[in-house]
This record gives C-alpha cells, structure tokens and sequence, in this order.
C-alpha cells in the first residue's frame, strides 16, 4: 500500500493464548467466503469491488456534480441519517477543507424543533443553499420531515428555480426518483445493493465529501489498495482475519464491549461511523459485541478509571496515527508552574507520550487491539473504511449473524408510525 497500515495486539494478560487450531480453521474458511461474496448477500455487496459504484466513470460524475455547486454554492446541506451520513461527516469533520468551499450542514437527523430552528436560522444568513436529499426508500421520518422544511425554505427563498439547488440521493424507480423526474431534481443512485452503513465509498458518502473540497480520487485509492490486500491474502497473517477471529474469541471468553480509542479527537465522527457499522451489523438475535469508543485524553479522566480497575468487560482498538501534522510547542516563561520537564517538546510528542503509556497500562490488562496509520487525510480515512468494512462482513459470519439486515430498527418505526396516525 502506499501508506502504512498496521494492526497489532498486546496482551500482557494472556487472554488470547487459548485460540485452538479448529477456530482458526474456522475463521479461514469464513475469509475465503467473504473475498469471494455470498450469492445470498448479492443484493448487499456492492461495496465489496470498489470500482463497483467508485469507478473511474462513477468519480467523474460525482465530480462534476460537486464542481457545479462548488461554483455557486457557500452552504451544502445534507439530509440524512445514520448511514446516509455518517461516513462523509466523519471525513468533513476531520480535515480542513480548502479556503471557499462551502459549508457542509448536517440536516435529517434530528427531530427536535430547537435544533430544526437553528438550522434554518443558519442558513438565512446564507447566500447561495444547496440540499442533497439521501435516502434508500425515503420512508424514514427524519429525512423526510426535514425535505418538506427545507423544501418551504428553498422556495421562499429562491422562488421558481429553487428545484435546481436540489440533488436526491435514493433508489432508481422509487420515491425520490420519481419526485427528482416531476420536479427536476438532480439524481444520484442510492445503490441497490448497498446497506446504508456500507455505503462509504458511494454516491451517499462520496458526492458530500467532493463538495466539501476533499480529494475522493485519493480516498478511493486508499481503499482500492485495503481491497487488494485483504481480498488476495488468504492466510492466517490476513489483517482483517486477525482482527475479526480475535475479537470473536474474545466475545466468546466474556468481552461483550470493544471500545475505539483515539488520541485524535478528529476521529469523533469516524467513531460514531464505526459504532453504527458494528452495532446494526452484529447487534442481534441475543448476540453480539458492544461497540463504544474513547476520544482520549479527554475520557482518561472520566471513563479511565472504569476502563483500569472496573469489571473488566471490554478490550480496545486503537488508532495511532504515526505522523505530526501540525508542530506546535507549549512556549515556557519565567513562572515556575512545574512543568519545565516540557521544555523542548511539542504537542505532538507530548499527546504520543499519554498515548503510549495508555495503551501500555491498559494492555497489562485487557487485549488491546493497535491500528497504526501514517497520517490523517484522504488516503488513511480510504483505508480505514475499506479496512472495517470487511472486517464487519467477516466478524459477522465468524458469529453467525446476517451483517447486512437490521429487523430490530424496525421495531421502534412501527410503533412511531401508529402514534403519528400512518
């Protein structure tokens, strides 16, 4: 790959000494199954080939959608939830767009009238508003409820023209489609055969991110390489593999939490990605891992405690990113305030230091997983995505779940729709 990506785990307790030779007989045929595709998983696979909905031809349409509002627009508001958003926020929230780029809005996820309010109070002071409406049967509430608001605000402000400021992200032949057909809408596809939480590397995520000015030709390569690593290594030394088997067996000897840890808080969102990837896809039928995670050193001082000496219910996955991007030094004065052992050091070096003695502390005495990326930009977050996406797939055929359905959200709809007279 053209940019380092290491997984490694420390285990100075010795909860994994136990793996036995069938488990991983086992967790091997469950790689070969996911490298080749399921036929009973078609319809939620798209992502599996990259190229598959980020192709050369894909990239250029996305582009040139994102260049067209790019010109014109200084606020982009995308309507969605949970899948629908969580990928392209994790990456806008964590680079910093290039100067003039618009500002990316997040909408649709929320149905509190407070935060709707604010919204539109923001984008009053807006020259130039325009809404990417994503949703795979647009039947889900937020997003719907938040297109006819936005939809009123549009047109008030913008009169008859207002349907051109309008991108639909939803599935062809279905309700967003033939509304982008009667009103002049433009329209992306909402693959078919991608599940929300997978869809990272299209359209949903992809077009947002172009539009916030972030290179997805680099992104997409980061995860067209984390492909062809983890789809031709077919042995036990398969990162992935590793990373799937291991937290499986450890979920078997009683760890029913893994908690992602990071030192970049610019990871927050990219957690909040990873906990709905895991959590909808393993989360069923009495089963499952808790996903949770840490943006330390923050949470050092408030769940650090818990995590040390409390019941031992968890292991963690790290994220160290190898390289500074930014130097800055705490300059000293002529205080004596105790902390002249950082003099000659910078931040960098002082956040790596809580880092490592953390990840020390903590893996004395739970396994503790280790991802080393090189840095934080396009490329790493293409890793990164690609990376526990099929891990996800993987991890879920190890446990015996369907990783691609998610009966259980249904549970709450049903009972909201009566309250709302549907």
């Amino acid at each position: 790959m053209k940019k380092k990506f290491q997984l490694s785990l420390l285990d100075g307790a010795g909860k994994t000494g136990g793996f036995s030779e069938n488990e991983l007989k086992y967790a091997l045929d469950c790689l070969s199954t996911a490298q080749s595709g399921q036929p009973q998983y078609a319809d939620s696979l798209g992502w599996l080939s990259v190229s598959q909905w980020a192709g050369e031809n894909w990239l250029k349409k996305y582009l040139e959608i994102a260049s067209h509002i790019r010109s014109d627009a200084d606020a982009f508001v995308v309507v969605g939830v949970g899948g629908s958003n969580q990928a392209a926020r994790a990456v806008v929230d964590a680079l910093d767009p290039p100067e003039g780029s618009p500002e990316i809005i997040w909408a649709g996820n929320t149905l509190s009238a407070y935060e709707v309010q604010r919204l539109l109070d923001k984008l009053k002071s807006k020259k130039s508003v325009y809404i990417d409406v994503i949703a795979k049967n647009f039947e889900t509430l937020e997003p719907g409820v938040a297109f006819r608001t936005l939809r009123t605000f549009l047109g008030d402000t913008y009169g008859s023209g207002w349907h051109k400021r309008v991108i639909v992200t939803g599935t062809p032949n279905m309700q967003l489609h033939d509304m982008s057909e009667k009103y002049g809408f433009t329209f992306l596809p909402f693959p078919e055969n991608v599940g929300g939480r997978y869809t990272a590397l299209t359209p949903v995520g992809l077009l947002p991110m172009a539009v916030a000015g972030f290179d997805i030709c680099a992104l997409v390569q980061g995860a067209a390489d984390m492909e062809s690593l983890l789809r031709s290594d077919s042995s036990q030394d398969n990162m992935a593999l590793r990373y799937a088997a291991l937290r499986n067996y450890l979920y078997r000897a009683g760890y029913s939490v893994e908690m992602l840890s990071f030192f970049e808080p610019r990871f927050f969102r990219f957690a909040k990605w990873w906990v709905q990837l895991f959590g909808e896809s393993e989360g069923k039928g009495g089963l499952g891992i808790f996903p949770s995670f840490a943006s330390y050193s923050e949470d050092l001082h408030s769940i650090g405690q818990f995590v040390q000496e409390g019941t031992h219910c968890l292991f963690e996955t790290f994220i160290d990113v190898e390289n500074p991007d930014v130097s800055l030094a705490p300059v000293g004065d002529d205080i004596d305030d105790g902390f002249e052992y950082l003099k000659g050091l910078d931040y960098f070096h002082i956040n790596r230091a809580s880092y490592q003695g953390t990840l020390e502390a903590h893996s004395r005495i739970l396994p503790c997983f280790n991802i080393t990326v090189e840095s934080i930009d396009e490329y790493t977050f293409g890793q990164l995505f690609y990376f526990f996406m099929f891990s996800c797939y993987l991890s879920g055929l190890i446990l015996g779940v369907n990783p691609f359905d998610q009966p259980g959200v249904e549970a709450y709809k049903k009972r909201m729709f009566q309250k709302l007279g549907k």
